[in-house]
C-alpha cells in the first residue's frame, strides 16, 4: 500500500516567525492545526499538522535569535519534527534593514543551527542584491560584508548559498518616501550575470554552492556552462535527502514560475496582515509593522 504523501510547512515566506511569532507557531503545534489566511481574499483554511503528516518545517528568519534563546528547535525535534532553516544575512547597511542585530551575532546564529540540524540543512541567504544611490552621491551596494560572511558560515559546514537581485514594489516607494534623495538602482540582466559569477568565483573556493531565487533574466545571461544553478528554495529532493521520501515533488503553481521559481509544493503558515514583520527592512515586499 502506497504510503500518502507528506507535506511541507513553510514559516514562512510572509513574515519572520522565528524573530517574532514562535509563541503563536509552538501553540499551533500543540493544537495540531494552523489558521491560515489565503493572502489575496483572506479566506481562512486549516492545516491539520503532527509529525506523521508533516515531512518537514521550513523555516526562514533574519533573526534566529529568539528562536534559539526559546529552545523552540530542540521542542520540535524532540517530538519528531525534521527542521530546515533559510537564514537570510546581508551586509551590514543600517538604512536597508533598520532592524537586524549586528552581523556578528546573525553569523554566530547560523553556526548554532548548523549544530543543531546539521549544516546541510542550513541555507544562506544573500536576499537581496541591493544597489542604491542617495542624493547626487556614488551608487553604492550591501556586499561589503560578502566574503566575511561567507568565509564564517562555510567554517560552520554550511555550503547553500541563494541569491536574488532586489524586485521593485509599490510599497517600496512608500518606504522611500520616508529617505528624501535615496533611490534604488537596479542593474541590467548582464550586469546581474556578472555580478553572480564574480560571487560564484569567491564562493566556490569556500565550498559554497550559489543558486539563484526568481532570476530568470540574469541567469538566462549567464555563460554557458556556468555552475550557478536556478533554485528551488522548498527542494522537495533536497529535504528528501536529508529527512527520507514521502513528497510529491510537483511544483509550487502559487509561486513566481515565470520569474524563474522551482519551488515544489509547501503549506505557508504565516500572514502578511495578521504578523506583520518588525525588521522594517526598506526592499521588502511583505507588510513591516512601521506602516
Amino acid at each position: 500500500m502506497m504510503q500518502p504523501e507528506k507535506i511541507v510547512i513553510s514559516a514562512s515566506r510572509r513574515t519572520d516567525i522565528p524573530a517574532f511569532y514562535m509563541d503563536w507557531f509552538m501553540d499551533a503545534i500543540l493544537a495540531g492545526r494552523f489558521v491560515v489566511e489565503n493572502p489575496f481574499n483572506r479566506r481562512k483554511s486549516i492545516v491539520e499538522v503532527n509529525p506523521a503528516r508533516v515531512h518537514s518545517i521550513v523555516f526562514w528568519s533574519k533573526n534566529f535569535g529568539p528562536f534559539l534563546l526559546g529552545g523552540f528547535g530542540s521542542r520540535l525535534l524532540d517530538v519528531g519534527y525534521k527542521l530546515f532553516f533559510h537564514f537570510t544575512i546581508n551586509s551590514a547597511v543600517s538604512i536597508l534593514e533598520p532592524g537586524l542585530l549586528p552581523l556578528e551575532q546573525r553569523i554566530e546564529q547560523a553556526g548554532k543551527l548548523a549544530k543543531l540540524v546539521g549544516p546541510g540543512a542550513v541555507c544562506w541567504r544573500f536576499d537581496p542584491i541591493c544597489f542604491f544611490r542617495q542624493g547626487d552621491g556614488p551608487i553604492q551596494d550591501n556586499l561589503g560584508d560578502f566574503d566575511k560572511i561567507a568565509s564564517r558560515l562555510a567554517e560552520s559546514g554550511i555550503s547553500r548559498l541563494t541569491v536574488s537581485f532586489l524586485d521593485y514594489y509599490a510599497k517600496i516607494s512608500r518606504r522611500l518616501s520616508k529617505h528624501p534623495g535615496l533611490a534604488f538602482v537596479l542593474p541590467d540582466a548582464a550586469r546581474q550575470a556578472e555580478i553572480l559569477n564574480d560571487l560564484a568565483q569567491r564562493a566556490a573556493p569556500l565550498g559554497l554552492e550559489l543558486f539563484t531565487c526568481c532570476e530568470k533574466q540574469a541567469f538566462d545571461a549567464l555563460p554557458e556552462g556556468s555552475a550557478i544553478r536556478a533554485g528551488a528554495c522548498i527542494d522537495h529532493g533536497l529535504l528528501e535527502s536529508l529527512y527520507g521520501p514521502g513528497l510529491s515533488r510537483r511544483p509550487d503553481k502559487g509561486q513566481r514560475t515565470k520569474a524563474g521559481c522551482f519551488c515544489n509544493e509547501s503549506r505557508d503558515i504565516g500572514s502578511y496582515n495578521l504578523q506583520p514583520c518588525g525588521h522594517n527592512c526598506l526592499f521588502c515586499y511583505a507588510n513591516p509593522a512601521a506602516l
